[in-house]
């Protein structure tokens, strides 16, 4: 077995082409990841412009405490007025700013009477005015390629008159859950020793979640004959297949050997020093990817995260780093197993800080797949950690933004 950094280091290291891109609708492209950088072609404003409703006055004429209102100025104006020296232009949020203006004073700054405003509070001199590419100048990269478009992305591009965008295609990723014992949603148990598969439709979920397309294999019993028929299926319309049990020492576990001899995939680990997840197996053919996951849910989906979202950005263009952080222990962590381990935690985020806790997290096996349900993250512990003492920090990884929040400044 290898350490899970080395483990991390072989997954990155693999070398995998990018899929082909192709160009989308803009709003077809939501959740793709971008294959071209998105660059203003013009300055945004391009003129300056009033950022709120007011009038439109040179900053030095606030001395004579007394304007005449020379015109009106809306948003849209087919043509804007010049401004003269000692009036005011009235001008609302997103007008054009008039020619000799500098500065834009609030409406309720000022007192308008007989056609003229009194000035009550004065202001510094470009107050109110939005400058010429303020939000953005021309020649601008505004949106890296290798960004996920998301709503913000999708309005900027829309600002630019973006109708089509290049995008990565969506690697496809065949889902195999591998046990005799498993049933399908909506199958009738006949036996007590049958289980509800979950780990097929938990890992379709991911799969959806963090930007693949699940091709649902479902569940196949332990007959070599029809995993080797499925996983050959499976390998030939994916770009990535992920299947759950199989891959332990039991006399029924013939995934791992499948994969090597009937696939004859290079195996580029077999076995992390983790907890959950040990057996874990990674191979390639080609350019497909094979990701052999353990049959507990809670362990295939723990390394799910662990190795599979990695796998999905790769073959999009795009090296994902999982989000770890420190928090703070609220009550004490014991260590259980030299390995490292990933635990699920409590997550809270309090006065700017992060706290975690194990409140009604349960001790057992890796198949307690109730864990992750909450505020939940991944407390993580090195093989050469101990236990540790409530107040003291602990590495965590947050697999996605469902934290708890408190505290006076949330």
């Amino acid at each position: 077995m290898i350490s899970f950094d080395e483990s991390m280091k072989r997954l990155y290291n693999l070398e995998i082409l990018p899929k082909e891109t192709t160009r989308l609708p803009l709003m077809d492209s939501l959740g793709f990841v971008l294959a071209q950088d998105i660059v203003a072609s013009y300055n945004s404003p391009e003129y300056p412009t009033a950022a709120m409703d007011g009038y439109a006055i040179k900053a030095a004429d606030q001395a004579l405490k007394k304007l005449k209102i020379q015109a009106i100025n809306p948003a849209g104006a087919v043509e804007v007025p010049t401004l003269i020296a000692g009036k005011a232009i009235k001008t609302f949020t997103g007008s054009l700013m008039p020619q000799n203006s500098d500065t834009l004073i609030p409406i309720e700054f000022v007192e308008e009477k007989d056609g003229y405003i009194l000035i009550e509070k004065e202001i510094e001199e470009g107050f109110s005015v939005r400058e010429v590419g303020e939000n953005f100048k021309k020649g601008e990269v505004l949106i890296e390629k290798g960004s996920i478009i998301d709503f913000a992305e999708i309005g900027v591009m829309a600002s630019l008159n973006v109708t089509e965008v290049e995008v990565y295609e969506k690697p496809k990723v065949a889902i195999i859950a591998t046990g005799e014992e498993l049933l399908e949603l909506g199958e009738e148990q006949t036996r007590p020793t049958q289980i509800r598969s979950s780990n097929n439709y938990t890992i379709e979920a991911l799969v959806k979640k963090f930007g693949g397309e699940p091709l649902q294999f479902g569940c196949v019993g332990d007959d070599i004959h029809k995993l080797k028929e499925v996983f050959t299926i499976a390998l030939e319309q994916s770009d990535i297949v992920v299947s759950t049990g199989g891959v332990s020492v039991g006399d029924f576990d013939f995934v791992k050997d499948i994969i090597k001899e009937h696939l004859g995939a290079d195996v580029i680990f077999k076995g992390v020093v983790i907890k959950p997840g040990q057996h874990i197996m990674l191979a390639k053919k080609n350019q497909k990817i094979i990701l052999a996951l353990p049959g507990f849910a809670y362990s295939s989906t723990v390394t799910a995260l662990l190795y599979l979202i990695p796998l999905i950005y790769k073959m999009q263009g795009v090296e994902y780093k999982h989000n770890i952080i420190n928090a703070t222990l609220l009550s004490n962590y014991k260590k259980k197993s030299p390995k490292t381990e990933f635990a699920p935690c409590n997550i809270s985020l309090i006065d700017g800080k992060f706290f975690i806790d194990f409140i009604g997290k349960k001790s057992g096996t890796s198949a307690i797949m109730t864990n992750m349900l909450g505020h939940t993250a991944l407390a993580i512990t090195k093989p050469d950690e101990g236990d540790k003492k409530m107040g003291e920090e602990m590495k965590v990884l947050i697999y996605d933004c469902n934290f708890k929040k408190g505290g006076a400044n949330e």
